[in-house]
């Protein structure tokens, strides 16, 4: 898929007259626990000429776009993204870690990542991925029989919720860096395993009866990190002049 994937970030680039700083995969095929059938979720940031943003108006900064093949491609402008990113958007934090980059100018990219750590803000990253954990077990993983992809999207937002327990910072994007964290027992480590191995032979939809345990598991982390997540309030050390001259460096570059 990477040639079709690079094809159509070109054919965006010519359509809509930007050039694409940053692009890469989102979703479970960057978590890695992709299913044979999965989508492919590209994610990518953008920049247009320094006159488009000498506007009073400020006109549509979202490019999205669903191609055949199951590839669903969606960008966002370099000001909205830089916005977003001040606001401690762990999407876009998620898309600057993703192992599987299409595209990526170092202009944008490594002075992007060299900032992360310094306006990530843990309590409202906590309850984003809190909210994840909660809304995918009320609404997957409460019946007689469940979807076993929607496990691991329990599973992963329940682990990046214990790293920044432990370390207050962005957790990695990829599941296996979560799951080999000092912080993951070896029962809970065995547990998953299991689980990846009956997820490599399921199709998207495969459903099984959830174990009772794991349910009990789950109930627990849920009541934990609701518990917890006041406490880990800070401010962040990042301000917006910095995000400023990221973006001057860009457009004048």
């Amino acid at each position: 898929m990477t040639p079709q994937i690079l094809e159509a970030l070109a054919a965006i680039e010519r359509e809509h007259a930007v050039r694409v700083l940053y692009a890469a995969e989102s979703g479970s095929r960057a978590w890695g626990f992709a299913s044979p059938d999965s989508d492919y979720d590209v994610r990518f940031v953008y920049v247009h000429a320094r006159d488009w943003y000498l506007r009073l108006g400020e006109p549509r900064d979202v490019i999205e776009q669903m191609l055949p093949n199951d590839l669903d491609v969606s960008g966002w402008d370099l000001r909205k993204a830089l916005r977003l990113f001040a606001r401690s958007n762990v999407a876009l934090y998620e898309w600057l870690g993703s192992p599987i980059v299409y595209r990526e100018d170092p202009a944008f990219a490594a002075p992007a990542r060299a900032l992360v750590a310094r306006h990530f803000q843990p309590a409202a990253a906590l309850h984003h991925y809190l909210g994840t954990a909660r809304t995918t077990f009320h609404e997957h993983l409460s019946g007689e029989t469940i979807r076993l992809k929607k496990v691991f999207y329990f599973l992963r937002p329940i682990l990046a919720c214990r790293w920044i327990e432990q370390v207050r910072s962005q957790p990695p994007t990829a599941f296996a860096e979560l799951v080999a964290a000092d912080w993951v027992d070896a029962d809970e480590r065995a547990t998953i395993a299991a689980l990846q191995q009956r997820k490599q032979l399921a199709s998207e939809a495969g459903c099984e009866t959830l174990d009772p345990a794991l349910l009990r598991w789950m109930r627990g982390q849920l009541d934990h990190y609701a518990r917890i997540g006041p406490s880990l309030a800070r401010r962040a050390d990042g301000s917006l002049d910095e995000l400023d001259a990221l973006m001057a460096a860009i457009c004048n570059g």
